[in-house]
């Protein structure tokens, strides 16, 4: 099959544990948009912690960002399409989280915000500087300039292990994520890696037997089951692996060059 739009994850995926991609991916992903496939990248960051992934490698296209929630064209850095969410929404976990001391931030498509940008210290500041984005602090709701595409828990895989159990209870009207150990995703009931690559597949004109796409957690399973070929990381939790039609090394062993040769260029 002839693939025509590949998605790739970012964290966990295109970039190693040290948050690179080496030259032998690099290479391969160029040369996968030298033979005419469109690269876009489908990941939980925001587009101005991802773009600039696609600009190293020479790229233009689309960015999905916010894990679905906003697509943003990585020339122009226009919002193609994005779903938001209402204040209401959001209250009673924004209130958990200051009741308990979980670290959270509010995300528009460009900007991300917490409560007291001055107190980030320790891991959490870690965090921040590892992805590439450091946020400002967060204005009344009425203030905020575009509509909230992802609030995001943080904190240690058990305290967030506690948290999703509690949040889990709850009565859902968004669409709740494991998008990594360390963090839990809030955005519109809409808003997935999978509707958002599939919208982009139709506007571009692809079909859905054209779609290959290759990613390593939770996140990442409705992009896999959307795609013609979904491809899970050998990191990949089992539950990611058993979603997907093929597993491919670790991100650590270049498991996106491998499976680009195999399934692309060879």
């Amino acid at each position: 099959m002839a693939y025509k739009l590949v998605a790739l994850d970012v964290d966990g995926t295109l970039l190693n544990d040290e948050h690179e991609i080496t030259e032998v991916t690099r290479n391969t992903v160029m040369e996968a948009a030298r033979q005419g496939i469109e690269i876009v990248l489908c990941t939980g960051r925001g587009p101005l912690n991802s773009i600039p992934f696609m600009e190293s490698m020479g790229l233009g296209g689309y960015v999905i960002s916010h894990n679905g929630a906003a697509t943003v064209e990585v020339e122009t850095k226009r919002i193609v399409h994005q779903f938001g969410m209402e204040q209401a929404e959001l209250d009673p976990f924004m209130a958990y989280c200051r009741e308990r001391g979980v670290h959270f931030d509010i995300n528009t498509a460009f900007e991300m915000y917490v409560d007291n940008v001055e107190e980030l210290a320790g891991p959490v500041r870690h965090m921040y500087e590892n992805y590439l984005m450091m946020p400002s602090n967060l204005p009344a709701w009425e203030e905020l300039p575009d509509p909230v595409v992802k609030f995001t828990a943080f904190g240690e895989p058990g305290d967030m292990d506690a948290v999703l159990k509690d949040w889990s209870t709850w009565t859902m009207t968004l669409n709740m994520l494991r998008s990594g150990e360390y963090f839990i995703d809030l955005m519109h009931a809409e808003a997935s890696k999978g509707n958002a690559l599939k919208q982009l597949a139709a506007k571009r004109g692809y079909r859905q037997d054209e779609v290959l796409a290759i990613g390593n957690y939770y996140n990442d399973i409705t992009m896999l089951t959307f795609a013609g070929m979904g491809i899970a990381m050998d990191n990949s939790p089992v539950e990611v692996k058993a979603a997907a039609n093929a597993v491919t090394a670790s991100n650590n062993e270049d498991g996106v060059h491998e499976a680009l040769v195999k399934y692309c260029l060879s």
